[in-house]
């Protein structure tokens, strides 16, 4: 009864339930996961800008990925820092939609740039001849711009749409701010804002699993139809790297969407692996496409070999 009714900004997170001597473990391996999500991903966002040499479609698409990356994990990993130091379990209501907002467009940016850069592979590898003429920068804008433009509007969409319900509660049933967990601090009728996030979340899996597994299958039968070795073999390599990391994505965000419809499943379970969702993806995948692209491989590894030898 004192949770109901309560309209103060101040909202009530759950703990993240660490012990003592478990609180410098938790805070070292936040603090150094999120400077090597900071580095690896402004390096990868550098070596492209500033390379015109990589200024190519596949990096050009590439390039948004590390962009949306840091967002989410800049949304959730210094307010996590700050609960493993204090434990305070507090939020103002403004910063905790502020930080849905953002996991949400990480989340909506995530599947849709993957989505972007397996076009672009099937372009590339089911139709070479015509590569240059299909993908031209103003056709890669465009691209571009739709992915980040709808993200932007399906999500705004989500939350005009929670903001203009009453509030009466200020316990949040998780550690970190997410659509789900402002909606149960509703006191009204909320079937619209169910209906509309089941029907994004259900339109933006099957169109973009869609997309990508028929272009996997169109590029895997055109690999194995190839007569040259080296192209298969290079053309495999790209793909299963892209595939990887969209599946990754795609199982711990699919666990977490239904995990808030399952009763059942542990508070415990459910926020590791929201957490993972933007832990894993981040930190993997500027080092994935860093090191499994040879062209920014070599750029890194070389400016930083300059680096040393200037000092």
């Amino acid at each position: 009864m004192n949770n109901l009714y309560n309209t103060s900004d101040v909202l009530h997170l759950k703990s993240y339930d660490l012990s003592y001597e478990g609180v410098f473990p938790a805070f070292l391996f936040a603090t150094l996961n999120y400077m090597i999500i900071l580095f690896c991903n402004l390096t990868l966002i550098l070596t492209i800008v500033m390379n015109k040499s990589l200024h190519q479609p596949m990096h050009l698409f590439l390039v948004n990925l590390p962009i949306n990356d840091l967002i989410g994990s800049s949304a959730l990993f210094p307010h996590l820092i700050k609960e493993i130091l204090t434990d305070s379990r507090r939020i103002q209501l403004p910063v905790c939609i502020i930080q849905a907002f953002f996991i949400h467009i990480y989340a909506a940016g995530s599947v849709f740039i993957l989505t972007a850069m397996a076009y672009d592979r099937y372009i590339a590898i089911c139709h070479p001849l015509r590569y240059s003429t299909v993908m031209t920068s103003a056709h890669i804008m465009k691209i571009i711009t739709l992915v980040w433009s709808s993200c932007v509007v399906l999500i705004a969409v989500l939350f005009i749409l929670l903001l203009r319900l009453r509030r009466c509660r200020s316990e949040m049933t998780h550690s970190y701010c997410d659509n789900p967990s402002l909606l149960t601090l509703v006191c009204e009728d909320t079937t619209i804002n169910n209906i509309y996030g089941l029907f994004i979340s259900a339109a933006t899996q099957v169109i973009a699993n869609s997309l990508v597994f028929y272009t996997y299958l169109r590029i895997l039968i055109a690999c194995f139809r190839s007569r040259r070795s080296d192209t298969k073999a290079k053309a495999l390599q790209t793909c299963a790297t892209h595939l990887f990391v969209f599946l990754l994505f795609e199982s711990l965000g699919l666990f977490t969407i239904i995990s808030y419809r399952l009763r059942n499943i542990s508070p415990h379970l459910r926020r590791f692996m929201g957490v993972s969702t933007l832990i894993f993806p981040p930190t993997l995948n500027p080092l994935i496409y860093g090191l499994k692209t040879k062209e920014i491989r070599e750029k890194v590894i070389n400016f930083f070999g300059n680096k040393r030898v200037i000092s």
